[in-house]
């Protein structure tokens, strides 16, 4: 039986590998960060050639299902793919980092950790506020506004405000920081 942290180290080996930098986002990252949350799937977003990412589907074997024409795909349009664990139905969402502004600061901020016994790269926490607060915007699923209030009362006081709301602005969701820092501050105030 494959767990997940050994579903996670095979694809993080097979990146490594491959030489495809890389970085833990999505419900895994905030977890990691705030409030822990079950989630069956992890979003990895990545930085690869397509010599890179033809090399990485290759190394997964028939344990996996991916598609290297989905692969090179979503390389092409910036989007993602996933990985399947065939036996035991763990997923991977690996998305292709986008080229804007934003996309390449908050890669280029990511952090080595160790999470499940496991080393490796995961976005910081004003990353993953911002990230989810994005992901929120239009969204009727409150999970991900949750997800980032959780990471805000854990990391509170240790968050780069300046870069928070440098950011919030320039993805539109300042409206949303504002009001996820406003609950989060009345919370704490009130302990």
């Amino acid at each position: 039986m494959t767990s997940q942290k050994e579903f996670l180290r095979k694809i993080i080996a097979a990146l490594d590998s491959a030489g495809i930098a890389y970085m833990i986002s999505g419900s895994m990252g905030s977890s990691f960060h705030g409030r822990p949350r079950a989630t069956n799937d992890v979003d990895i977003v990545i930085a690869a050639t397509e010599a890179q990412l033809q090399s990485f589907t290759k190394s997964l074997g028939k344990d996996y299902y991916v598609s290297p024409d989905a692969a090179q795909k979503a390389l092409r349009r910036r989007l993602a793919f996933n990985i399947i664990d065939i036996r035991m139905g763990w997923k991977a969402d690996l998305i292709i980092r986008k080229s804007r502004p934003f996309s390449q600061e908050e890669f280029g901020r990511r952090q080595t950790v160790n999470l499940m016994g496991l080393d490796m790269c995961i976005l910081t926490p004003e990353d993953a506020i911002l990230s989810k607060l994005e992901w929120s915007k239009g969204v009727l699923s409150g999970n991900q506004f949750e997800d980032a209030v959780g990471v805000a009362i854990v990391q509170w006081g240790r968050l780069d405000r300046g870069y928070l709301d440098k950011w919030a602005k320039q993805l539109h969701v300042e409206e949303l920081l504002d009001e996820l820092l406003a609950r989060v501050k009345k919370g704490i105030d009130s302990r």
